[in-house]
């Protein structure tokens, strides 16, 4: 698979199926499916957005191994016009009142998060010529690790606009807090000293990456090869 995630599980922990079905009362939808509900349709949604579907038949491919339920592509597609958008925008401010104090308390997150990012500010050439960017445009980069509780800054580190941000985030580290990327911190070998030195994160993998899960060896016994290690024999 191609990224590791647990959003529908984190979403579920954040709004229920009542919840959901209350909102949708509330905004004159009624809900007469069994199987594709609407709360199955936000869980879709959520996937859609962190997973870049290309499409309501590529979704629904891709449902089965995100932890969703499958569906046939029509259905998600009928399901997904049937619902006003005032549904989805109600939704929304509810899980936005919903993410406070209480809420991490439930999820039992056990450190602060840390938001690792970069801005990159760009101007003509001639003005800072010793940070060319691209073409005739210089620029600055500040690398920033800001706290997502406060929307304090923790550290900020200043490079020339060129520089990636990927080796600049072993600067913004701190063991106390789990650091939220992009992409463009992804590095295998970072990963690993990540691991080794107890740093929490969390990071979306690139594209060409993928997860195998590992599997016990077979053993060679007098009677032939015995597998008795593995849960599913």
């Amino acid at each position: 698979m191609k990224k590791s995630i647990t959003i529908p599980f984190i979403l579920q922990s954040i709004l229920t199926p009542e919840e959901v079905e209350t909102v949708a009362k509330t905004a004159g939808y009624q809900d007469k499916a069994r199987k594709f509900t609407l709360h199955t349709l936000l869980q879709y949604w959520c996937v859609a957005a962190i997973q870049e579907w290309s499409g309501y038949r590529a979704g629904a491919d891709c449902a089965l191994a995100s932890g969703l339920p499958a569906v046939h592509y029509s259905s998600f597609s009928g399901k997904a016009a049937e619902v006003p958008f005032a549904v989805f925008k109600d939704l929304f401010h509810l899980i936005v009142r919903k993410c406070n104090r209480e809420t991490r308390r439930n999820l039992r997150i056990p450190k602060e998060l840390l938001l690792v990012d970069s801005t990159t500010m760009t101007v003509g050439k001639t003005r800072l010529p010793w940070a060319p960017y691209h073409g005739k445009r210089a620029g600055v980069k500040l690398h920033v690790a800001l706290r997502a509780e406060t929307g304090q800054p923790l550290r900020v580190v200043e490079t020339v606009g060129s520089r990636h941000d990927g080796p600049v985030c072993e600067q913004l580290t701190d063991p106390s807090y789990i650091m939220v990327m992009d992409r463009a911190y992804g590095k295998l070998e970072r990963i690993d000293g990540f691991k080794q030195s107890g740093q929490s994160y969390v990071i979306r993998l690139r594209d060409n990456v993928h997860l195998e899960k590992p599997r016990a060896l077979r053993r060679l016994t007098p009677t032939g090869f015995s597998d008795s290690s593995r849960s599913d024999l």
